[in-house]
């Protein structure tokens, strides 16, 4: 059979990789949510410009009423500016409760797609990258979008509507104040922006090397117990401690190009509040401007410098964390190495042929040349081999965790690169040779094996895997929590909740890498006889190391350095005195020893 030429995946991720289209993303998936915060923003900002110009109109009633007090008309203005403080205030508050609801669901949706897209790398890619570190790069992207979300509607909005509004009412003043704070504002923007532009390389060092110290430390914490095991407490101390010093170092610099921004904002700032409020007691002096005008200005005036200190101290922190989601991005982002199409699995017996495939890893050289493979439907095979030999990867390859680089994997005759991912592994069933269990109940770990199943169907898979009776002993049974990967149970228990697992998902296909490797003599053989009932027709996979339990198998394959040397039933293959045979007399003396330590 001639294996078909490659095809290609694109290479185009499924969200956008810069982070302004990246955030820009979000906003479009909730339009109106983010139109109408932006709307009541606007309004509350336009009512605390407003409210200024109503303290001048109340200033300029009190003064022309200072002769005959009993004529002042002070009333309207104070309405005014009252009911404009009022309604100022009503918006503030509606954009706090719908921005609440508008940033918190968006950086949901943000970690929620970014574990998606995770997840969709192939497992080379874990390899590749500290669990840790991926997980903190996550929750700090959130963070940081969220930081920025709030950061536009509350820090960057205002000041920049309180600038426009405070042009136009300058306008009514003196047109040359407006024209003037426009240049300044403008020079000073642009000063503040180039500045946060050249510091984004800073903000992303320290970015990476936050994300690199936390995925140390969760390394580290996971591995606790060799850090005991091996009275490395001091080292591991002090290499975290170099680390961390790292950060703290990339952490400086980013925090000192913060304050010299700040630095050179408020002294423009000052220079410019100081002179806008001696030009305007200047004109009043002169008689060109009331004395409600020089309210308003003044007013204005320390109104955009503190609301532009706001927003130079936003857009820095807003540049400081597009660095770090800049830097997540670029890591978790990468297109994925494998394709997905939506084809669905047509599963009708569970017939697998490994077609002239070729595989290898990268920087570790090939561990499969031309490899040819058939597994009939229904049929019982053991793959064995000394380590290295590529028997995990020959199951990582059928499960697609990674795709062939030549040749075709073919289940029924369907390329699995041809078919989704899901429903791939919907039909292959797994026993690994170290269960992997969630801090989650001994019931949701046994039913991750199938969402759907009842209570019942739960217990009814764990008596199947010899577990029921003593999940019943745990303090509260099935509903007892297991703990981070399992700790709160042995080995052996973990190891018989994968089985349950198996048993509860029923899928053709069964794939066990040494499935019974963490049980002892007794559980090993309570477990080979639920073992051969799961194994009931159904395309059988296993690998393992104890030969003992391939014997009831139909066909038996030996591997060595990605090559099969051997091929056919167990009985047959002993009776030829090859690899195998050598291998099961070698394990047979080892039990003798095992049974009788003096011989």
């Amino acid at each position: 059979m001639n294996a078909p030429a490659l095809h290609t995946p694109p290479r185009v991720p499924l969200l956008p990789d810069r982070p302004v289209a990246f955030l820009w993303h979000y906003v479009c998936a909730r339009p109106w949510h983010f139109g109408g915060l932006l709307l009541l923003i606007v309004g509350a900002a336009t009512c605390a410009v407003a409210v200024q110009y109503g303290m001048k109109l109340l200033v300029d009633a009190m003064a022309q009423g200072s002769a005959n007090r009993g004529a002042a008309d002070v009333w309207f203005p104070l309405g005014l500016f009252i009911g404009l403080i009022v309604v100022e205030n009503i918006f503030w508050r509606l954009g706090g409760w719908l921005g609440c609801r508008t940033v918190v669901a968006s950086v949901v949706d943000i970690r929620v797609d970014l574990f998606k897209h995770l997840t969709g790398h192939p497992m080379r890619y874990f390899t590749e990258h500290f669990a840790g570190s991926l997980g903190n790069r996550i929750s700090a992207l959130g963070a940081a979008a969220g930081a920025i979300y709030g950061g536009l509607a509350w820090k960057i909005v205002p000041p920049i509507v309180d600038f426009i509004g405070a042009v136009v009412v300058l306008l009514t003043v003196d047109w040359r104040m407006a024209v003037a704070l426009v240049l300044f504002v403008a020079i000073v923007a642009t000063l503040i922006t180039g500045f946060g532009i050249r510091g984004r390389a800073k903000h992303q060092r320290f970015a990476a090397q936050s994300a690199r110290v936390g995925g140390e430390l969760v390394d580290a914490v996971s591995n606790v117990w060799t850090i005991k095991a091996f009275s490395a407490r001091d080292r591991e101390a002090e290499r975290l401690a170099n680390e961390i010093g790292y950060e703290a170092k990339a952490q400086r610099r980013s925090w000192m190009y913060l304050e010299k921004a700040r630095v050179i904002h408020d002294i423009c700032l000052s220079l410019m509040a100081g002179g806008m409020l001696v030009w305007a007691i200047s004109l009043w002096l002169d008689g060109s401007v009331t004395a409600g005008d020089v309210v308003l200005v003044s007013a204005l005036t320390f109104r955009i410098l503190h609301g532009s200190r706001d927003l130079a101290l936003a857009l820095v922190d807003a540049t400081q964390q597009i660095g770090a989601i800049d830097d997540t991005l670029r890591i978790i982002l990468q297109p994925h190495g494998l394709d997905d199409p939506e084809t669905q699995l047509m599963l009708a017996e569970g017939d697998i042929t490994f077609d002239d495939i070729s595989f290898g890893y990268p920087k570790r050289g090939m561990v499969f040349e031309h490899l040819n493979l058939h597994i009939p439907a229904g049929q019982k095979v053991g793959v064995v081999g000394p380590s290295g030999a590529g028997k995990s990867t020959l199951i990582h390859l059928l499960q697609r965790l990674d795709d062939v680089q030549a040749g075709r994997i073919l289940i029924d005759g369907q390329d699995v690169r041809s078919v989704s991912q899901n429903s791939l592994r919907e039909k292959i069933a797994v026993v690994p040779q170290e269960t992997a269990l969630f801090n989650r109940t001994v019931r949701e770990n046994i039913r991750y094996g199938r969402p759907d199943a009842t209570d019942g169907e739960v217990e009814e898979a764990a008596r199947h895997a010899f577990c029921d009776a003593f999940i019943r002993e745990l303090p509260q049974g099935y509903e007892t929590l297991v703990g981070e990967r399992g700790v709160m149970l042995s080995g052996g228990q973990r190891q018989r909740l994968g089985i349950a697992r198996a048993f509860l998902k029923d899928a053709p296909i069964l794939i066990l890498d040494e499935a019974t490797s963490a049980l002892d003599t007794q559980s090993e053989g309570e477990i080979q006889a639920a073992l051969n009932n799961l194994v009931h027709n159904r395309t059988v996979v296993a690998v393992a190391h104890r030969l003992s339990t391939l014997a009831g198998f139909d066909r038996i394959i030996v591997l060595r350095n990605g090559l099969i040397i051997e091929d056919g039933a167990p009985m047959e293959l002993r009776s030829r005195g090859g690899a195998f045979d050598a291998l099961w007399k070698m394990q047979a003396e080892g039990f003798k020893h095992e049974a009788d330590p003096a011989l």
